[in-house]
């Protein structure tokens, strides 16, 4: 996979040198690009921004500065190999980054990056690239930050550990939190590791018993206990047929039951008290 950042402060990517990403990057798996947008100004104070039209607070990114350093970034990546470029604009207004989303990046072979500062990118510049290669606008959270940069890190993290041979167990990822599948809209639930006591707390004692069964019902069980507690929200949106019989006792036991009136959506209603909430 190849990726390109364009950003007014390339420091700002220097943790992509460290942790899995740098080696995978040592390992050649991943290419990673940073490029100063101000190399594509040409006045003396190396100017990005201007004032928004229509008035109001803030400043807006120009368009002179981006589409030249987009220009340059896809014939530099064509001419070096690279295909079916994706363009990635983080931004508090996009879709929500998810896990799901992150399987599907780790399959473009190429993400260029457009972290703004201000008040954003001029819309023109996502207009124009979208007539050219997917464009996904996306938001790591229901906040603003003073630019897109941790963003970047946010999602080139999430999009490389997948990557094949990236992390050292290939099967690592396949019971985290979101994971697609058996963990889809559920967290993952508490881990331990040795020694089984430590300051008079004791590990569960199946994850000691060996039967391998009753620990994955038990990691199941706790993934449940855990999502009920911190995110109900994505219980209430989960299609009771993902759950079996034992899903279903526990969710029982937590205080939830399928909406008896069954609608298309599966929605789940919570109960305290015996009064439907």
């Amino acid at each position: 996979m190849r990726l390109d950042v364009v950003t007014i402060f390339p420091e700002y990517l220097d943790p992509l040198n460290v942790s899995l990403v740098g080696k995978a990057r040592a390992r050649g798996q991943l290419g990673v690009h940073v490029h100063d947008l101000r190399d594509w100004t040409y006045d003396r104070h190396n100017t990005v921004d201007d004032t928004p039209y229509g008035g109001g607070p803030g400043m807006v990114m120009k368009t002179e500065p981006w589409g030249e350093a987009l220009d340059t970034v896809l014939a530099d990546g064509y001419e070096g190999g690279a295909h079916q470029p994706a363009l990635i604009v983080p931004t508090p207004s996009g879709r929500p980054f998810t896990q799901e989303l992150a399987v599907h990046l780790s399959e473009h072979p190429w993400l260029i990056f457009t972290p703004a500062r201000y008040e954003g990118i001029d819309r023109r510049v996502v207009d124009e690239y979208a007539t050219r290669m997917p464009v996904y606008e996306v938001s790591i959270g229901d906040y603003v930050l003073a630019g897109g940069e941790a963003a970047v890190l946010v999602v080139t993290e999430a999009v490389a550990r997948l990557l094949p041979g990236v992390l050292g167990n290939a099967e690592s990822h396949r019971d985290d939190s979101f994971a697609p599948g058996a963990m889809a809209n559920l967290l993952e639930g508490p881990v331990y590791t040795k020694p089984p006591a430590w300051r008079g707390r004791e590990i569960p004692d199946v994850l000691l018993s060996g039967h391998h069964g009753k620990i994955a019902r038990w990691r199941r069980d706790e993934a449940l206990r855990r999502t009920t507690e911190y995110r109900p929200d994505l219980i209430e949106r989960c299609d009771p047929k993902a759950f079996d019989k034992k899903d279903r006792e526990m969710l029982s036991i937590l205080g939830w039951e399928p909406d008896p009136e069954g609608e298309p959506c599966g929605r789940f209603w919570r109960r305290t008290g015996g009064v439907e909430q």
